[in-house]
């Protein structure tokens, strides 16, 4: 039971970093990536639909990314959810594809991308803090049900916080190489 708590944690730690990763790959960097726009809900008759369900994705150019609907009457819907959508960028409608051009990011902007990478990896820091502290809970409620003894549930918490430290150190790390992308000129 207590290996079966262990395990279940670590995955949902992984799984806590994985979704830190996948939401740092929606921040822009200055280069065109695909990972922009993916993640964009279009309604698709009356469907909210990903992206990349309903176009394919391109990226032509460092500084472009093209989307090609496969059904030309999602033009319009496209367009409009991309200027809903928070990544501040102008689709312009070519016939059958839409371009979003990249500018270059400026230095202000650069460090408010910075800002927002830093509370992306809090909120995963807290959610692994969290799990933590769950998985904490149910290994003494088993050492006080004497379901285990008191030297297995002390061996028990310590891998909990090595698991824990493995995987802060890990949001530490991907978070870093991003800012690192983001800070680059």
């Amino acid at each position: 039971m207590s290996n079966e708590i262990l395990t279940a944690t670590d995955h949902k730690m992984a799984r806590a970093v994985e979704v830190m990763e996948r939401d740092l790959q929606s921040i822009r960097t200055g280069r065109a990536s695909t990972g922009l726009v993916e993640r964009i809900h279009i309604d698709y008759y009356g469907t909210q639909t990903p992206l990349n369900q309903l176009a394919g994705i391109s990226v032509p150019e460092p500084h472009q990314i093209v989307i090609q609907p496969w059904d030309r009457s999602a033009l319009s819907a496209i367009e409009r959810a991309i200027i809903k959508s928070d990544i501040g960028l102008t689709p312009n409608v070519d016939g059958t594809v839409v371009r979003l051009n990249i500018p270059p990011l400026t230095e202000e902007r650069r460090h408010d991308l910075v800002r927002v990478v830093h509370k992306r990896m809090e909120e995963a820091r807290v959610e692994i803090r969290n799990l933590r502290r769950d998985a904490a809970d149910q290994l003494k409620k088993l050492e006080r049900d004497g379901e285990v003894g008191a030297d297995e549930g002390h061996r028990l918490l310590d891998t909990l916080q090595k698991t824990t430290d493995r995987h802060i150190a890990e949001v530490d790390r991907v978070g870093a190489a991003k800012e690192q992308e983001v800070l680059e000129v």
